[in-house]
């Protein structure tokens, strides 16, 4: 593991960050592409302190010649990519509805603040579509290349549980995250003569600067739509980023090596509760 050398996109998000450091402190060298520099650079020396290997380099995951300026650093400095964490994602306001159902009321209604589905505005859609597929199909077609004719090489993408059954509210993301799982069981296939596996996890509901203001209130409790999903997680709490680690570990580690094309829910068993 010494030797391998983990590219991570979006390596600054809740998530991501806490990847970086675990996937490290394993020994893996990583490399953390971010726009924002200042940020990378702090997170590297955080993990270079702790005895790990990082450094920060500046890339944007829709613009292809950053990402390829960047996978020459990358392999001047660390060595080419055996690992690609695909973490880069979101989701953005103007793909997002009001309320989780329509009523006919609501296209009467005067209130600016109320988004229905007729009001989703294209740009936002394409924005979110573009963030998380081609966030992802992009970085893969830089740096999988530098896999071919290495062992243990993989790339692990960030789905989302609602790939598997549409939240409500959130349609662009829901759809541009069951996107990431197609593309992720495509890829296997098509790189499995290669010899490079590609899976994704699919993360439940974890508080993260995107969504902590719709799951709980000002004062830290739980809003309406927190206590649902509450209700709907058997093990009745929201995710920590360090749940995502171990499973992490497992499909970068050789353990995996007959594992490809696989999307694992982390949920806290959100996915296999019916509700009742």
């Amino acid at each position: 593991m010494k030797e391998k050398v983990v590219v991570i996109t979006g390596a600054l998000g809740v998530l991501c960050r806490v990847l970086a450091v675990g996937l490290a402190e394993k020994g893996y060298k990583i490399a953390l592409l971010a726009r924002k520099m200042d940020e990378a650079e702090e997170l590297a020396s955080k993990i270079t302190a702790s005895g790990g290997t990082a450094f920060a380099f500046k890339a944007d995951v829709l613009k292809k010649t950053t990402l390829e300026e960047a996978r020459l650093q990358i392999n001047e400095k660390l060595g080419s990519c055996d690992i690609l964490i695909n973490g880069a994602g979101g989701n953005h306001p103007s793909g997002t509805t009001s309320n989780s159902y329509l009523s006919e009321e609501d296209l009467s209604n005067d209130n600016e603040n109320l988004t229905t589905f007729f009001d989703l505005d294209t740009k936002g859609i394409q924005y979110v579509f573009d963030l998380n597929f081609l966030g992802t199909l992009l970085p893969t077609q830089i740096f999988a290349k530098d896999m071919i004719g290495k062992q243990g090489c993989s790339v692990l993408n960030i789905s989302s549980m609602s790939s598997f059954s549409p939240l409500t509210k959130i349609p662009a993301y829901s759809g541009a995250k069951a996107a990431v799982s197609n593309f992720t069981q495509w890829l296997a296939v098509h790189f499995s003569k290669a010899g490079i596996r590609v899976n994704a996890i699919a993360p439940g509901f974890f508080l993260t600067n995107q969504n902590r203001n719709l799951l709980l209130t000002e004062s830290g409790d739980l809003t309406q739509r927190g206590h649902d999903i509450i209700n709907q997680t058997p093990m009745k709490r929201f995710g920590q980023p360090e749940d995502l680690l171990g499973i992490t570990l497992f499909l970068c580690d050789d353990a995996s090596s007959f594992v490809t094309g696989v999307i694992i829910p982390v949920d806290g068993g959100f996915n296999a509760f019916s509700g009742v």
